[in-house]
């Protein structure tokens, strides 16, 4: 019977602690877990700490941490996804499923054919659902380190910052395929919405360096575009088998 992994945002030393009251609700209330049943914590730290759970209610649950383990899950490509916002769930299913292909950082994008309206509390709102999200995958997929959700930017801003990394995007056109890519472990890679990126944001991204590659003959949506470039780039270039 597989072990239930729990994210928990605290430092975790070998000692007793209470689960914070959303670990502990779904510890207690939707696991139904009880005093003697044992868990497996993370905190981001790259580690699995085992817990044994000493008393459990359906809002409080104390637990003793017996143990730390590193884990060895992280794949060796960094992976930073620039992803411009979908509507309806088509944004959580890509975040969620990058995550469990081991992205390292995600970035949400304002791009001319967003077609998403996002400010002020309502996108506060989205980047803490969106990073809920990010914890959920880390617990089914394994990882014990937590990619970061970073602040939501328009495209330009996106494009100005200063990186070293290898700049990908996708382009139907384009002659280079990730086959064609010389070696590399950190990866900036841009998607963009349904319709495509307009021909003047692919001019710009052109002028900052991002290269344009294209995934077969097929045309893709915009969230299984991200998630088979994010499996092609990590079966060249990371841990998937």
């Amino acid at each position: 019977m597989r072990i239930p992994r729990i994210f928990v945002d605290q430092p975790l030393n070998l000692t007793e602690l209470e689960l914070p009251d959303e670990a502990a609700a779904h510890v207690g209330r939707v696991l139904r877990m009880q005093a003697g049943d044992v868990l497996q914590l993370f905190n981001g730290d790259g580690h699995n700490y085992q817990a044994n759970i000493l008393a459990s209610s359906k809002k409080s649950v104390r637990v003793e941490i017996t143990s730390q383990q590193p884990n060895p899950t992280e794949s060796g490509l960094w992976l930073h996804l620039g992803q411009v916002i979908s509507r309806g769930d088509r944004m959580d299913f890509a975040i969620q499923k990058a995550v469990e292909l081991g992205v390292s950082a995600i970035t949400p994008l304002f791009s001319e054919r967003c077609g998403v309206k996002l400010d002020g509390e309502r996108l506060e709102k989205k980047q803490l659902q969106w990073q809920k999200i990010v914890y959920s995958a880390c617990e089914q997929s394994g990882r014990s380190m937590v990619p970061q959700v970073l602040p939501a930017q328009t495209l330009p801003s996106w494009l100005a910052e200063p990186t070293k990394d290898l700049k990908l995007t996708l382009h139907p056109w384009a002659k280079d395929t990730i086959k064609t890519l010389a070696p590399c472990n950190k990866i900036r890679l841009m998607i963009g919405p349904e319709g495509g990126f307009s021909d003047p944001e692919m001019t710009a991204a052109t002028a900052a360096g991002y290269q344009g590659i294209q995934l077969g003959p097929r045309v893709l949506r915009t969230e299984t575009a991200a998630l088979t470039a994010i499996s092609a780039l990590q079966l060249q270039f990371g841990d998937l088998a």
